[in-house]
């Protein structure tokens, strides 16, 4: 789709640009600022009106097709990580490499504006609803054709990166009832911690059979960030620290001191089951305190 015809979509709030040499979607409404590109359906930017930005992006992402874009909210989907019988093909499936298609902008929310991105994978119709106001609300709807001869399994995730003062400083809350993966630690089921998440080194957690709010504290900035979802039943918590960070090309050798995921996820055990004809939503809902 061309920037030409783009701009059909623009309303009072929202223009398609050109930036980094790919398309994406600009929102300077009332209520927030953001954008989207729609190489991958990611989302760099939001920041609700009175507040500072709210996720992280890394100064050295790329911006090419065919790679991935690193920060915002990636989307993971059909499998997240590696593809267990096939090292070949790209960590976490398809989707944040594809190009998506504009299916309808909302300018008259009654909270911001909303955009609708929408692809194609593996016999999945996919669309991708983004709301940009006070909260940014995420939902991402599979829908399996209905002439498909059996059910599909897929992994999804909103691998959703925040900007933070000081990872050593932060804590989140919300899991201390959970168990979770540690895959730090073989891929070992940890027991419940009974106390909130804090950073000392690389931290990559599948907490598993939740659907709970996460609370991000950043006492630096003095503000929390409450992640709340939806037809999810996993929460990724990650940061890659000093030793990962620098293995990374796309990823600042210091700039693991200023972010931290917290990804509602389907992965693992839960992942989602499709008959064909049915659809699934994962939706996320991030808002500032």
């Amino acid at each position: 789709m061309s920037l030409d015809k783009l701009k059909a979509f623009e309303t009072s709030g929202l223009e398609f640009v050109e930036k980094n040499r790919l398309l994406a979607a600009k929102v300077d409404s009332s209520k927030a600022k953001g954008m989207v590109f729609l190489h991958g359906a990611h989302v760099t930017s939001w920041a609700p009106t009175g507040q500072r930005e709210v996720l992280w992006m890394s100064e050295s992402s790329f911006f090419e097709l065919g790679k991935p874009i690193r920060g915002g909210v990636p989307i993971c989907f059909p499998w997240f990580g590696p593809y267990p019988s096939r090292p070949d093909l790209p960590a976490h499936g398809l989707a944040r490499t594809k190009v998506w298609d504009v299916v309808r902008v909302n300018g008259n929310s009654t909270d911001g504006i909303e955009i609708c991105l929408s692809t194609t994978i593996d016999r999945m119709r996919v669309e991708y609803s983004i709301g940009f106001g006070s909260s940014l609300r995420l939902s991402l709807t599979a829908t399996l054709a209905q002439d498909c001869p059996e059910p599909r399994f897929y992994e999804d995730a909103l691998h959703t990166y925040f900007s933070v003062s000081d990872i050593e400083q932060i804590s989140i809350e919300g899991l201390e009832s959970r168990s979770y993966i540690d895959k730090m630690q073989n891929g070992s089921m940890k027991p419940r911690a009974s106390e909130a998440i804090r950073f000392n080194a690389e931290t990559d957690r599948v907490y598993v059979d939740t659907n709970d709010d996460c609370l991000l504290v950043d006492p630096g900035w003095n503000r929390k960030i409450r992640v709340s979802k939806m037809g999810s039943q996993s929460t990724v918590i990650w940061n890659p620290w000093i030793e990962k960070s620098a293995r990374m090309p796309d990823f600042g050798d210091e700039e693991w001191k200023g972010m931290v995921c917290i990804e509602t996820a389907n992965v693992g055990n839960s992942r989602v089951r499709l008959a064909p004809g049915r659809s699934h939503i994962t939706t996320a809902i991030i808002s500032v305190e």
